[in-house]
């Protein structure tokens, strides 16, 4: 209970904080000084025109989107709920160096390899974060398109290949792939709204997102209840706990095979879906009219923002940075010293 007190009061102060600091900025803002560079080589998948949010519903794009974001996340979010006991399982006695299986350890062997599987949940953590920052990095020189093409190939050949790594006993390259989907999970999150904006323009992007997170919902229940299932009924069979899942793997695989399909026929969006320019200017003017009702936007004589053009002070943006951080690297520590665990219990 005292948990979860302490992470309500930790998420309501930097969720409020980042609601009530936020601003939308006019559409035809720009920085003070900055100029647009110039387009070295044009991508037909990024479109400069705009859909408008009531149409993305019938646009088939969305539908393969969604699928792609469904299959994604399916397929990562079930190990991330069973990845602590999954390692247990599969490699038993053998996380402590110790040749029994995983029913055969007493209680304090149990208590023992569930430390070193504790250390590998971190371990997944960081990749997870971290992925978030390298993939959609990565997004901008390969394409969109490019890096979900290899969030599938890669992750489905990682998914055929840890029964094999698992029954060869190889810990370190197990955790090594698992590590690498992760990392292609959170990645995945951060790629996709990029992705949305190629496809659909900037406009409304934000409103579209909300909608394709239903895959993620979705996906919420899928991917557990896949890995969930197949344990249990693997378990029935009077399959040994190391082999239990086996076949989960493979349709881990599958699902990235459906998602790769998704992704292959995904093609610009069609130009009867974009709004034309008169609608795009009377979205922007409603967008303005909700920006003066509901933001604090104060209003010069010359009908520009009284913030317009001038730069946030460094100091509030060390102090925003700070804010930011500090918890982060706390939290990033902490996950260090307990992935550590996992290294130092199996040297």
């Amino acid at each position: 209970m005292q948990t979860l007190i302490v992470m309500a009061g930790i998420y309501f102060v930097f969720m409020m904080s980042g609601a009530l600091s936020y601003r939308i900025p006019d559409s035809d803002w720009k920085p003070l000084g900055w100029t647009p560079p110039v387009a070295k080589n044009s991508n037909v998948m990024i479109t400069p025109h705009h859909v408008h949010v009531k149409n993305v519903f019938k646009i088939k794009q969305f539908w393969l989107l969604w699928g792609v974001l469904c299959m994604n996340v399916s397929a990562g979010i079930g190990v991330i709920g069973m990845s602590s006991p999954m390692l247990q399982e599969v490699f038993g006695g053998r996380l402590i160096g110790v040749a029994k299986t995983y029913s055969e350890l007493d209680k304090t062997q149990l208590a023992a390899i569930a430390t070193v599987a504790a250390g590998f949940t971190a371990l997944l953590s960081l990749f997870n974060i971290g992925g978030r920052f390298f993939w959609a990095s990565l997004s901008d020189l390969f394409g969109r398109k490019m890096t979900f093409i290899i969030f599938f190939m890669l992750g489905s050949l990682l998914y055929i290949s840890v029964p094999g790594s698992a029954n060869a006993g190889n810990t370190l390259f197990f955790v090594a792939a698992f590590c690498v989907i992760l990392s292609m999970y959170g990645g995945g999150f951060s790629t996709v709204p990029a992705y949305l904006a190629d496809l659909f323009g900037t406009e409304m992007v934000g409103a579209i997102h909300g909608r394709l997170l239903t895959a993620w919902a979705t996906a919420g229940i899928l991917g557990p209840v896949i890995v969930n299932y197949m344990r249990d009924y693997q378990l029935s069979l009077g399959l040994p706990h190391e082999q239990v899942y086996n076949q989960t793997m493979m349709i881990l695989a599958g699902l990235l095979m459906i998602g790769l399909l998704c992704n292959l026929l995904i093609r610009p969006v069609a130009d009867k879906w974009f709004m034309t320019a008169e609608e795009l200017a009377e979205e922007k003017r409603h967008t303005r009219e909700i920006i003066a009702e509901d933001e604090v936007h104060f209003i010069d004589d010359k009908g520009q923002g009284s913030d317009t053009g001038k730069p946030t002070h460094p100091a509030m943006v060390w102090l925003a940075w700070t804010v930011v951080l500090i918890p982060l690297s706390w939290g990033v520590y902490k996950t260090l010293i307990n992935a550590a665990k996992f290294f130092t219990i199996n040297q």
